[in-house]
């Protein structure tokens, strides 16, 4: 190493050590103006001579070219939400729950909910390869150039690790207040709170902009690791912490609910003197076999819960309560406010749930109201200032009759819901044709709202197997509905036809059975015939399908109705089988993708990217979201980027989409 490598090393590391003084113990040890000092001759040396820019170095973190867009990325594991716990006996139901199912002593770990945006970030052999947004859990976006701009998140790991830690992005407080001052003197709209502000920072398309918001990141957990060595969360946080990642210093092991609850107090009461926003405690259980015994939800780990603080609450007036009517029937009234500022963003609407709720807190019209938050997040209306009335508020009545088709309402097996239950009601119907065309259901791109609301009213549809009817001249017809437009929406309804029995099963609204239970079902039963003539009992043995999701599914296709839509689906060749892979069969299948770790890059012309998925895993192929010394192929469609770069340094085969398809065709 020569002398000027050696001191650009040199240069690195004391701005390094800076930066992480700084951002991460909020203790400089040097004033701003020597960071910047040495910040510009290191970037006068690398300018000078480009060769000798490494990944890690400072330089890197100014952000790149503007993107196009972001790439989807699928978690390997998925990224679950938690579950919430709004007291202490909720709480204690919770501990009661956990300690019955593991039958021994729990110890637990409590950690500061940090209220910003959930992130994963990957190293391989210590570099920074890959940074995604949780997204729905399963699917994220690809932020790593955006995320190489945070100062407390180090682009290098010791000793060549290659790990999957997962955690939290935030804007602290000094960060916020600065950036809403800029944009005041600019005129430009304000940020509400943090956590937007720190979310809008992340998903800017030019890195260059997130760069100066100063974000910062907390990691808590990991989804790949060396799990034989370390037993606990509590292990888990010391080893990210070993290795240069940010945990946050504030964490607590808690062998009992006594230390748990003393935590939670001394935490509520220091919360505004924290230099970053929380909503909350995370109660973890330590012991991971007794994590791995508890399980998960569908949604969430049985093994860790969220206590979210007291929302805050403000005075508003209710100006009206309206009615509408979802796709099950469920009749909900929505209190109408007036406009206020409640945890940042403000609030116009609130859902009263039910009628028991009105009569219950005796909501009148024009009655001063205390509204909050409920996690920060759903509007709710608390209470009634009964010492304000004036007596000129009105009594509220919920209407005995569907306010869209004028049916009967009725209360089925004592639930405090109103229903319409008329299987031809507008609303019904028109709800159900929204979520059917829905992205996680049959994914007919162009059919919105407004164009369903439209067919509706034209009478061109009345329930979802007469998508399948629509032609160009009915389409033509309506507003806004070009010869482009038409045509799109057309090949997507055919393109829709394709989709496996899973998609059907979900956009069908079955009440209970979400977009995982639906392919759970798929994957057991293979065609909608053999689930619909599936008895309780082989239904329950079905993992994660419960007596609720069982009794459903039986009612639903007991009813002659729903056997005459399922003949006219099938008359309009709309798919209904399950075309994914079988998890009991795949790995047995002789193709050129078993037992392959494949990552799909690009736009490709012939599938969309969960279409190539599919094909893929009916083969015996994993995708995965990222490229590493692990992977075995990346298929590459157009203006394919970082992951072809990085699979052409790694010597990892790389085809096109022609190879591709010429591959599943054989």
């Amino acid at each position: 190493m020569n002398e000027r490598e050696q001191h650009l090393r040199d240069l690195r590391a004391k701005l390094n050590q800076y930066s992480y003084q700084y951002y991460v113990e909020d203790n400089p040890s040097v004033p701003d103006s020597e960071y910047d000092r040495l910040m510009n001759e290191l970037i006068a040396i690398e300018t000078e001579h480009p060769e000798l820019v490494t990944p890690d170095s400072p330089t890197q973190r100014v952000g790149g070219e503007p993107l196009k867009g972001f790439e989807k990325v699928t978690h390997e594991i998925p990224m679950l939400s938690l579950g919430d716990v709004f007291n202490e006996a909720e709480l204690l139901d919770f501990d009661r729950r956990v300690r019955q199912a593991v039958g021994e002593e729990v110890a637990y770990v409590c950690e500061l909910k940090i209220d910003g945006l959930a992130i994963s970030l990957t190293y391989e052999a210590g570099a920074f390869v890959l940074g995604a947004t949780r997204g729905d859990g399963t699917t994220g976006e690809n932020i790593t150039n955006n995320l190489r701009t945070v100062r407390t998140l180090p682009l290098t790991l010791p000793n060549g690790e290659t790990v999957e830690v997962r955690g939290e992005c935030y804007m602290p407080k000094r960060s916020f207040d600065a950036l809403n001052k800029a944009r005041q003197e600019k005129g430009e709209p304000l940020f509400a709170n943090p956590r937007n502000a720190a979310a809008g920072s992340l998903r800017q398309l030019d890195p260059k902009v997130t760069a100066h918001r100063r974000l910062s990141v907390f990691l808590y957990s990991a989804g790949r690791f060396d799990r034989e060595k370390i037993t606990s969360h509590w292990e888990l946080l010391q080893y990210i912490r070993k290795l240069g990642l940010p945990v946050n210093p504030e964490s607590r092991r808690c062998t009992s609910m006594h230390e748990v609850f003393d935590y939670i107090k001394e935490y509520t009461e220091k919360r505004d003197q924290l230099s970053y926003g929380i909503d909350g405690i995370v109660v973890k259980v330590d012991s991971m076999a007794q994590q791995a015994a508890l399980g998960n939800t569908v949604k969430s780990p049985k093994w860790m819960i969220a206590y979210k603080f007291p929302a805050e609450e403000v005075v508003s007036t209710l100006e009206a309560i309206e009615i509408s009517v979802g796709r099950t029937g469920a009749v909900t009234p929505t209190a109408v406010l007036t406009p206020v500022v409640v945890a940042g963003t403000t609030v116009k609407r609130a859902s009263l749930h039910n009628e028991d709720l009105i009569r219950e807190k005796d909501l009148r019209i024009g009655d001063r109201v205390v509204v909050r938050k409920a996690g920060d997040i759903i509007p709710e209306v608390v209470n009634v200032l009964v010492g304000e009335r004036t007596g000129q508020e009105t009594p509220f009545a919920m209407p005995t009759h569907c306010p869209e088709c004028g049916s009967e309402l009725v209360r089925l097996d004592e639930e405090v819901a109103l229903r319409c239950i008329n299987p031809k009601c507008s609303a019904l119907i028109r709800e159900g044709l929204i979520h059917f065309v829905s992205r996680d259901a049959m994914n007919i791109d162009g059919l919105g709202e407004k164009v369903i609301t439209q067919l509706f009213s034209h009478e061109l549809v009345k329930d979802v197997a007469d998508l399948y009817k629509l032609n160009h001249d009915a389409l033509i017809e309506l507003d806004r509905m070009g010869e482009k437009s038409v045509n799109k929406l057309l090949d997507a309804i055919e393109r829709s036809k394709s989709n496996s029995l899973e998609r059907l099963l979900f956009g069908l609204g079955i009440r209970f059975i979400g977009a995982k239970a639906a392919k759970l079902l798929a994957q057991a039963f293979k065609t909608i015939d053999r689930l619909a003539e599936a008895t309780p009992d082989q239904l329950l043995a079905v993992d994660e399908i419960g007596e609720k999701m069982a009794d459903s599914i039986i009612t639903y296709f007991s009813k002659p109705e729903v056997g005459t839509l399922i003949d006219e689906l099938k008359a309009a060749n709309v798919t209904m089988d399950y075309l994914g892979p079988d998890p009991q069969t795949t790995n047995n299948i002789d193709s050129p993708f078993t037992g392959k770790t494949i990552v799909l890059t690009g736009k490709l012309e012939h599938f969309s990217r969960s279409e190539a998925k599919n094909e893929i895993e009916k083969r015996g192929g994993k995708v995965t979201g990222s490229v590493s010394a692990q992977t075995d192929l990346v298929i590459a469609g157009e203006d394919a980027g970082s992951k072809l770069k990085k699979a052409q340094e790694l010597q990892v085969e790389v085809w096109d989409e022609t190879h591709f398809l010429e591959t599943i065709k054989d």
